[in-house]
């Protein structure tokens, strides 16, 4: 049997679109980035990359002049969440702390795989810290019940003698308006959260690995509920014969800007 390593964009997918699922990552069919997404996409990778060198004390000057308004983030970013990025501010209480953390759980026959932009322990509490490139999403229940929240969240747990409790993830949106300092948005955890999760992730798995035994035998994986309005936006509706009579085939190509940037990387499916 395949083990599987399974981040958060595999399970966010899973969850919305099994047949999306298939399409992406066992065919392997994936749509050219559009230049404008690929700017985005290599910018926050920058940022990444730049708030890394910051956690490990290095250089941060040549990555800052190549770019101003990465360098007008940065600034902004570091006066506003300056403890927590202030290095060696909290050493007496720190147990661990490292950024671009990456951990793996042995979940049933498969792995779940997290990467943690920072982490940050102590004695008594755990936090899990996350750099968005977006602007701050209007709707927060649908960051909370994001797999991203909840398997960053779930692993930590599972993988550290910390309580539910004793754990919280924190989003910083880094990339803010001009003149508007960055803004978070913070997740606590509880016991009840976190036995949930792990019903849905025992749920969602046993269903994946149905869905891929009828695969292997010649069956597709299912496809959203029509209704839910996925479609109109997907760039596989031709191939899933679902294209609304009022949406033209060249309406549906220039409208394949369809991937949430901050998804589209991390761990591929073996």
């Amino acid at each position: 049997m395949t083990r599987f390593r399974l981040s958060q964009q595999h399970l966010n997918l899973l969850s919305l679109c099994p047949r999306k699922f298939q399409y992406t990552y066992l065919d392997q069919l994936v749509s050219p980035v559009s230049p404008d997404d690929e700017e985005r996409i290599a910018w926050g990778n920058q940022f990444h990359l730049l708030m890394q060198q910051h956690e490990l004390g290095l250089p941060v000057e040549v990555l800052l002049n190549e770019d101003t308004e990465l360098k007008r983030c940065y600034t902004e970013f570091i006066k506003v969440a300056s403890d927590i990025l202030t290095l060696n501010a909290d050493a007496s209480n720190s147990i661990f702390r490292q950024a671009e953390h990456d951990r793996i759980l042995n979940f049933k026959d498969d792995l779940l795989v997290v990467v943690y932009d920072l982490i940050k322990a102590e004695k008594q509490q755990a936090q899990i810290f996350d750099w968005k490139t977006y602007p701050r999403p209007q709707n927060r229940h649908l960051l909370e019940q994001n797999w991203q929240t909840r398997l960053y969240l779930y692993v930590l747990v599972e993988t550290s003698q910390y309580l539910p409790e004793q754990v919280s993830m924190t989003y910083w949106f880094v990339k803010s308006p001009q003149k508007q300092p960055p803004q978070s948005l913070y997740f606590p955890y509880t016991q009840q959260q976190h036995q949930k999760t792990y019903e849905d992730l025992t749920q969602l798995i046993d269903q994946f690995h149905h869905d891929l035994n009828l695969y292997q035998q010649g069956q597709p994986f299912p496809q959203v509920d029509l209704e839910q309005g996925y479609c109109k936006s997907c760039q596989f509706a031709i191939r899933c014969q679902r294209v609304p009579d009022e949406l033209s085939v060249n309406e549906l190509i220039d409208s394949e800007n369809l991937y949430n940037i901050d998804q589209i990387q991390e761990v591929k499916i073996p």
